[in-house]
């Protein structure tokens, strides 16, 4: 049964402020093992912060978040089973270093300060180039890549911790249409394929109600959350994003799904 499986994020009532303001109210939701959740809102409603809460980066103000069963600040040597891949990239693709040192960055934390790497680290960074399709361009400068080559490095550069939890934020943000797309369908194939709890943060609604297991509407509160078949509606849109909202949805016949004058609700 889906609920036997192991429990990795437990968030119950949460509240964080961010910037002197809240940003995430009154969260509450469990993800389990192996699962894809995708969480969906508009600029400001929380998604980062929510991420950055997992990752011991901001306190609650109440309410409690866990994963792995204890609060991030106490996961001690345990931190190293989450890769997190930010918005905004940390390697600077015009510095001249190969692929493989890149991705071995990512292992920096288990290594220490000044170790080298060993035979089992490099193993490591060679299975995870693997994974993200990308071991054929191991000793090729960062600087030489596409885009979407690129956040295939700075996943490979995550999951060179061999971590159970992946948080991407925005990966597709600074690819074009086309890209994007092929993106999201190689990610699906990679969690397919892996044993890991995927949390991916978009605002692609199309590829979000396409790819994931479990879609989480956020706009500093949780809107709803469930299968996107379920609960990926225009009302659910209306909450987050306002009555304008619109959006693709993919089946046998991709189509637009917009708010009929008649058929929206009135909002004060």
């Amino acid at each position: 049964m889906e609920n036997s499986k192991k429990t990795i994020v437990d968030c119950r009532q949460l509240y964080v402020a961010y910037q002197d303001a809240l940003a995430l109210e009154n969260v509450t939701f469990t993800i389990r093992a192996d699962e894809f959740w995708g969480i969906l809102g508009p600029n400001g409603s929380g998604k980062t912060t929510l991420l950055r809460a997992m990752l011991g980066l901001v306190q609650p103000l109440s309410g409690s978040i866990t994963i792995f069963g204890v609060a991030p600040q106490n996961l001690g040597a345990r931190r190293t089973k989450i890769g997190y891949v930010s918005q905004y990239n940390t390697i600077d693709f015009n510095f001249p270093i190969k692929v493989k040192d890149a991705v071995m960055l990512g292992r920096s934390y288990k290594l220490g300060i000044g170790k080298r790497p060993k035979k089992p680290d490099w193993q490591a960074v060679m299975q995870a180039l693997e994974l993200v399709e990308m071991a054929d361009f191991a000793e090729r400068q960062i600087g030489r890549l596409s885009g979407g080559q690129r956040q295939r490095v700075l996943i490979a550069r995550a999951l060179a911790l061999e971590p159970e939890l992946l948080l991407l934020d925005e990966p597709t943000a600074a690819l074009d249409v086309a890209t994007s797309e092929g993106f999201f369908t190689w990610l699906h194939q990679m969690h397919s394929q892996m044993k890991i709890t995927l949390i991916l943060v978009t605002h692609d609604v199309a590829a979000v109600s396409q790819y994931v297991s479990v879609v989480a509407c956020l706009n500093r509160r949780l809107v709803t959350h469930g299968r996107p078949q379920e609960v990926l509606g225009q009302e659910t849109l209306e909450d987050m994003y306002g009555c304008e909202s619109m959006f693709f949805r993919h089946g046998e016949v991709p189509h637009m799904v917009v708010p009929s004058p008649a058929g929206s609700r009135n909002k004060k």
